[in-house]
């Protein structure tokens, strides 16, 4: 071989070993943000996720746990529902959760304002207001005035908590008044006197009414449109089992779980 041609030689092999070099630490470097950016929901997942949820969830959610476990075995969901306003004292308070779905915004405020929240919450239903009666109706109620009537008894949430808000801006957009035998903590003891007889008519979400079935008789207002609650729902700061948690909330997110949540009624976003 000549000696221009031996140097033509090792120029090449030069730099075919540079292209080598170059190439491994490629597939080095771009193998790193790949596994740094994998989901929750890809992840081996362990321990027990606590959701502080608005009671109107507790079918939808309770469902959705289940599915959770069985997809991510080792696993446990664990609720805790109620009153929204009562769920944001409690994790104000210092309550361990590591999930927070509420039934207004105005609710999620109280948390958030507290910075006890971890990132922006983010709506995922919303849910319209409707009249819970007794089977059958006896009453003959067929609109939000007939609750004003002599003699019926009419229970409905307290004004703290979400279903109470929006009933008493329903009732201010009909121009009604409205002085109800009692006050429920949460929807589900509104709806409650309802199913055992202890008052003839609850302002309730159309979710509760279609969850109780054939105990309860439901009827639609034309003034709930004026008081649709956004339901947020938000990983808290000091959640116990950040990787489980965020899978459970994308799981409440995923088309599956709006599926979930759109039977039972809910709206979309």
């Amino acid at each position: 071989m000549t000696r221009p041609a031996r140097r033509i030689a090792r120029t090449a092999a030069a730099g075919a070993a540079v292209l080598l070099a170059l190439s491994a630490c490629s597939s080095q470097g771009s193998s790193a943000p790949e596994a740094s950016g994998s989901s929750p929901s890809s992840r081996k997942l362990s321990g027990t996720v606590t959701v502080f949820a608005a009671a109107s969830l507790k079918e939808s959610f309770t469902a959705l746990g289940r599915q959770f476990e069985r997809q991510h075995p080792g696993t446990r969901v664990t609720f805790s529902f109620g009153g929204s306003d009562t769920l944001a004292a409690s994790i104000t308070a210092g309550a361990p959760a590591d999930v927070f779905a509420a039934a207004s915004t105005r609710t999620m405020a109280l948390v958030t304002d507290r910075e006890d929240a971890a990132g922006t919450p983010v709506t995922f239903v919303r849910n319209q207001l409707e009249i819970a009666t007794l089977p059958g109706n006896p009453h003959k109620v067929s609109s939000l005035k007939d609750l004003t009537r002599s003699g019926l008894k009419v229970v409905l949430c307290d004004r703290t908590v979400p279903c109470g808000a929006a009933a008493r801006e329903a009732l201010d957009t009909a121009g009604l008044t409205l002085t109800p035998a009692s006050y429920e903590q949460d929807v589900k003891s509104a709806l409650t006197k309802v199913e055992l007889k202890e008052a003839d008519a609850a302002v309730v979400y159309r979710t509760d009414v279609k969850a109780a079935g054939d105990k309860v008789e439901g009827v639609e207002f034309p003034e709930s449109a004026t008081a649709v609650n956004d339901y947020p729902i938000a990983l808290l700061k000091d959640a116990p089992h950040t990787a489980a948690a965020k899978a459970f909330i994308e799981l409440v997110r995923s088309p599956r779980g709006l599926k979930v949540l759109s039977e039972a009624g809910f709206l979309a976003p």
